[in-house]
């Protein structure tokens, strides 16, 4: 199939490098299996000159929890582990979890009603946010705050990277959570944890249980924690808007990635390329198989497209996420669930997430559309261009 709108594709990229909304982005697009378009535009490395290209290694940020959301539906298929049980079970820590729901850091944290589920974690229900924006904010989003600059120290190129997966969880387990578990959303580090309960129930390091059971199989050889040094070359600078080099650890995750890193993020740290993670979206839109590997079934496929929050956590997910109008949140993915209210134009189930430098995926197995984005600024989320671009396929296709 040859895609009749690539001009206008590639106009809303290099219409976002023109304006310096981002110094290089790509654009990856399949419907029912077969690649119809590629794009391109920018650099990824602006003062070397290198252009950003198809084998540019990015960031994923947030863009890592639908891959620890698939290894927990791989351990759910698998009997060892049960999303209605609780955290506690896997992480005995957090036996003792407090939440303390006042304003400022002067609160006075309770023992939880209930305990934090395995759901919570996936639906972002366990009252763990990603820290403070505002002095009224809870006493836990201000620990929260405190223990990321930590981490961001720790896990820097030249700290002492001594802080693992399992610690951020014992660390985590200490901090009070912000309302009781299952009650409200509220976007946060509830994946990292999930990582941490994938290494037990696994019994295996999370990146040696992703590396065995979704990037081996599916062939995602640029997709790690860290980027080793044969392939440094092509890992993306990243920028804030405007064109200013950014080289902090944000969340914990380095910037060079340049090491393995001892604390390996389930809600943030992976790299990958935009032709891996094509394959894992392949794999989902194929309900759950591709090039004949078999990753998860159709079932759990479909019950990803199918989740919905709860009537009353969907009203606070409107009021938290109103540029999500139309979407649900399960699984750590957004799910079109009235798609007649979102945004964009998109199918009931249409499911997927973006990160925090911009890359963006959306899988709609109604369609066979599947759609990966990449690019490397800060505070992105889903960018006018993903939308701008998801737009003109979807009038197109």
């Amino acid at each position: 199939m040859i895609f009749k709108n690539s001009d206008k594709l590639q106009f809303v990229l290099d219409d976002f490098v023109a304006k310096k909304e981002a110094a290089g982005l790509n654009l990856l697009v399949c419907k029912d299996g077969k690649e119809i378009g590629y794009w391109e535009s920018g650099f990824a490395d602006v003062a070397a000159g290198r252009p950003y290209s198809r084998d540019t290694i990015v960031r994923l940020y947030s863009m890592t929890k639908p891959v620890t959301a698939a290894a927990a539906m791989v351990l759910m298929e698998e009997g060892r582990l049960d999303f209605a049980e609780e955290v506690f079970r896997y992480l005995p820590e957090f036996g003792g979890v407090k939440v303390c729901s006042e304003p400022g850091r002067k609160g006075i944290p309770r023992p939880v009603s209930r305990h934090i589920l395995i759901s919570d974690l996936l639906n972002m229900t366990s009252g763990y946010t990603y820290g403070a924006w505002s002095e009224d904010c809870p006493l836990g989003e201000h620990l929260t705050s405190d223990f990321i600059a930590e981490l961001n120290k720790d896990q820097a190129e030249n700290g002492p990277n001594k802080i693992t997966t399992r610690e951020v969880a014992r660390r985590l387990s200490e901090i009070p959570v912000s309302f009781e578990p299952g009650t409200d959303y509220n976007y946060g580090l509830s994946a990292d944890i999930l990582g941490a309960v994938i290494e037990v129930a696994s019994g295996m390091k999370f990146s040696d249980f992703l590396k065995k059971r979704i990037f081996d199989p599916l062939g995602m050889n640029d997709t790690a924690f860290y980027v080793p040094d044969s392939k440094r070359g092509r890992l993306a600078k990243v920028y804030r808007a405007g064109g200013e080099l950014f080289t902090y650890c944000n969340l914990g995750i380095q910037d060079k990635m340049n090491h393995e890193p001892a604390f390996e993020s389930g809600g943030a740290g992976l790299c990958s390329t935009i032709d891996d993670y094509m394959k894992f979206a392949l794999m989902l839109v194929n309900g759950g198989i591709y090039e004949g590997r078999r990753i998860l079934s159709e079932n759990t496929v479909r019950y990803l497209s199918e989740a919905r929050l709860t009537p009353a956590l969907q009203t606070r997910f409107d009021m938290k996420m109103p540029h999500l109008a139309g979407y649900t949140y399960c699984n750590l993915l957004r799910v079109a669930a009235n798609p007649g209210n979102c945004n964009v134009i998109t199918n009931k189930g249409e499911f997927g997430w973006d990160g925090w430098l911009g890359p963006y995926v959306s899988v709609d197995r109604e369609s066979g559309i599947t759609i990966v984005m990449t690019m490397q600024r800060c505070d992105s989320g889903t960018t006018s261009a993903a939308r701008k671009a998801r737009n003109i396929i979807y009038s197109a296709l």
